[in-house]
């Protein structure tokens, strides 16, 4: 609301006070000093009961908005300010739905009727997190996750505190810290289990005890609750814990919790131990700062493991900081503003939530943090000193190459799997910058007349699946060649396979695999498609036969963070960059996203192929003998299936795997390969190279298939370019200048 404040008259009005006896109904009003937000608080008559309250409200409603002029943006945190204010005109409603109330201890009995109201009344839906976006997505046509932001340089000042309060520094060290309310989302006997198993541990709770029985709470001589604190002291009691706690219970008033406190606990440089809350999981599980731990055994261990962490200065740090510069009050404003514009429902000539003189000035704004655009968005920061925006509509940066750790603790593919593999030395020098490899050669099996084979087709799947013993190279050269058919002229992909191979192994590797895949017959795709896959004769079952075959050590993710991690990147997710534009002064745009959708599908869509894919957890050390194995049969409806463990070379005691659902609907993954496609295509790429200070780069924005290595080799080329276009430029300047001067 501060930053509303910068543009805008912003009133604040708080849940009502108990009013002293004896007073009638009144209204404090105070201006913030440092924001200029306009505070009004309502004190009541305690006697009241709910209709005389809500009555007494609109009245002292009414009289303070008699003195303003409007028109009104309603934004409401909680449905239960509804009765009162429901009369109120406004050009625009926002419900900003930042936990599950309902799910509370002493929840009012018409909070959800009141929510279903305001859900119905409201023109932008905003949820504090995404798993509560999950839950309420279906509810309201125009939604939005907003993820927990943070001051990083308020919180930041715990690094170096060296003051301690007068009720913390008694306190003996090592010091596990929490702060915020003390309710029924606590779980307390964990907390009394951790002080019982370390009595030489202090445990400090600091906020206020609400809603449960402080008789309730544990009491020990190592726990200590000093009550609440101000936003202003919190850095300084941080500062003087070695581990930040985040012991909630695991019930329905914490299913869709996003803590605002895990950002402010790593900005002030302290690791974190959490019990499994989804969107901790979901957004910091990859850094080696946060510690999830289901059960008392697992938390006290994990708590171990971070003091251990606290008492070195290594990589988790620069992890942690490349995480929290991707998180900015100022990006979530500027989103929440551009929503609320776009919402309003007056002509646009009316007010604007954000003035002209505030739009941020960018010399590039990226559309897309996956691989094309967060290279690019890296090498114009590094080597230009560009100031670089990068958006994506996903809550996550890396594209299709997310992963994350799972509630089980195994590094999963958000998006199936991603093999890294390349012959370019270039490329695996430039990615090495941000990130250290591990080796990993890829295998897979398909399952064909109920037998694990390797694909591609080599000597050993011939000789399982036929009852062979061809022992040579030439051996299986003159089988394939015997069973090869020949084609006249080859233009298809089913043209590509039974050349090589003949009509049975084509329809039991390659056209009920292909089917599934492409919703096509391979007859009728284009021959490149299957010309990617080899068939050998020799015994090598590797999948792929690159000079580098490596993976990135610590993930995906984590790669990619350290890539935007330039201070001159800025990175705004869950993001329509249609939705900010009037928010964004950009001199160029890389886009990255489909070239159809960049020209509002002008001459139709371009069709692709999606996935759906079904995640699950098993209970086993090991489920498949390869990361993947196929299904080509027609009459298994996944099309693979990927067990992690195999390409991050984790243990564990549970396993991750997932099903793989090829789609006619979904997020647009691979172009369809089809002449006609190829036609509209190109009207686009028209259209593309006549629109300046526009450059389109990657598999949506250029519809190519391109594996990763290709993806990376592309966006380093388009910099290559930018780079000779500035040099050329400023060259250029440079010799009208001479001759000026001459």
């Amino acid at each position: 609301m501060s930053r509303f404040a910068a543009d805008r008259r912003v009133i604040y009005w708080e849940e009502p006070e108990t009013a002293a006896e004896g007073c009638e109904p009144a209204l404090g009003i105070r201006t913030c000093a440092e924001t200029g937000v306009i505070v009004v608080t309502p004190s009541l008559p305690e006697a009241l009961d709910e209709t005389g309250r809500d009555a007494a409200l609109k009245t002292l409603l009414n009289g303070y908005l008699a003195g303003e002029q409007g028109p009104f943006v309603r934004w409401y945190y909680t449905p239960m300010m509804l009765p009162f204010s429901r009369h109120v005109e406004s050009i625009c409603t926002v419900y900003d739905c930042m936990d599950e109330l309902a799910n509370f201890r002493f929840a009012p009995p018409q909070l959800l009727a009141l929510e279903q109201e305001l859900i119905d009344a409201a023109d932008v839906v905003f949820t504090g997190g995404y798993s509560l976006y999950e839950a309420k997505k279906d509810r309201h046509p125009n939604i939005h996750p907003f993820p927990s932001s943070v001051d990083r340089k308020h919180f930041a000042q715990a690094r170096a505190m060296d003051a301690s309060p007068d009720d913390q520094a008694p306190i003996g060290r090592p010091r596990l810290g929490f702060y915020g309310v003390i309710d029924e989302r606590m779980n307390l006997d964990l907390i009394a289990a951790v002080a019982d198993r370390h009595p030489e541990w202090s445990i400090v709770m600091v906020g206020p005890v609400v809603k449960i029985d402080p008789a309730e709470l544990p009491l020990r001589a190592n726990i200590h609750y000093v009550g609440g604190k101000t936003y202003d002291e919190l850095p300084v009691y941080l500062g003087g814990w070695d581990v930040a706690l985040m012991p909630f219970a695991i019930n329905e008033s914490t299913k869709f919790i996003s803590p605002t406190k895990t950002p402010e606990y790593l900005a002030g440089g302290r690791p974190v131990v959490s019990t499994p809350i989804t969107d901790v999981i979901r957004h910091y599980s990859d850094l080696d700062a946060v510690f999830i731990a289901d059960g008392t055994n697992a938390f006290i261990a994990a708590c171990e493991k971070a003091l251990e962490l606290s008492r070195t200065d290594g990589e988790w740090l620069a992890q942690v900081d490349a995480k929290l510069a991707n998180i900015s009050w100022d990006t979530t404003y500027a989103r929440m503003a551009g929503l609320v514009r776009e919402s309003i429902k007056v002509p646009t000539a009316g007010p604007n939530i954000v003035k002209a003189h505030t739009r941020k000035k960018y010399d590039y704004l990226v559309v897309g943090a996956g691989f094309a655009g967060s290279v690019l968005a890296e090498r114009l920061a590094s080597q230009h000193d560009a100031r670089v925006l990068v958006i994506d509509k996903r809550p996550h940066i890396a594209g299709n190459a997310y992963d994350h750790l799972d509630q089980a603790g195994v590094l999963i593919h958000q998006y199936g799997p991603h093999i890294f593999h390349t012959n370019s030395d270039e490329i695996v020098d430039y990615l090495s910058k941000f990130t250290a490899w591990r080796p990993y050669e890829h295998k897979v099996l398909a399952e064909v007349r109920g037998k694990l084979v390797p694909i591609p087709i080599n000597r050993t799947t011939l000789n399982a699946l036929f009852d062979l013993d061809l022992k040579t190279d030439e051996d299986a050269a003159a089988y394939l060649a015997s069973r090869a058919e020949p084609v006249a002229e080859i233009k298809t992909s089913e043209d590509v396979v039974i050349s090589a191979v003949g009509r049975e192994l084509y329809e039991l590797f390659f056209q009920g695999y292909t089917r599934k895949q492409w919703g096509i017959d391979p007859s009728g795709l284009d021959k490149a498609v299957t010309a990617r896959i080899p068939t050998r004769t020799n015994t090598d079952d590797r999948y792929f036969g690159d000079k580098h075959q490596i993976m990135p050590k610590h993930g995906y993710t984590a790669m990619f963070n350290r890539m935007l991690e330039h201070p001159n990147i800025d990175v705004l997710l869950s993001t329509d960059y249609k939705d900010v534009m009037s928010e964004i002064d950009a001199g160029h745009i890389v886009f990255t996203g489909p070239i159809d959708e960049f020209f509002d599908f002008r001459y139709g869509k371009l069709p692709y192929r999606s996935l759906r894919f079904e995640h699950k957890i098993l209970d086993k050390e090991n489920f498949q003998p390869v990361a993947v194995v196929n299904y080509p049969s027609p009459q298994v409806p996944y099309t693979r299936i990927t067990e992690y463990k195999h390409l991050t070379g984790q243990e564990n005691d549970k396993t991750s795997i997932t099903y793989e659902y090829p789609s006619a609907e979904g997020d647009p993954y691979y172009p369809i390969p089809r002449a006609e496609n190829q036609e509209l295509f190109k009207k686009y790429e028209a259209l593309a190279d006549a629109t300046s200070n526009v450059t389109f780069v990657g598999r949506l924005a250029t519809y190519r298939y391109y594996n990763m290595d290709q993806v990376v080799g592309q966006a380093l080329s388009a910099f290559r370019k930018i780079d000779a276009r500035k040099k050329a430029a400023t060259a250029a300047k440079g010799t009208i200048w001479t001759e000026a001067a001459e």
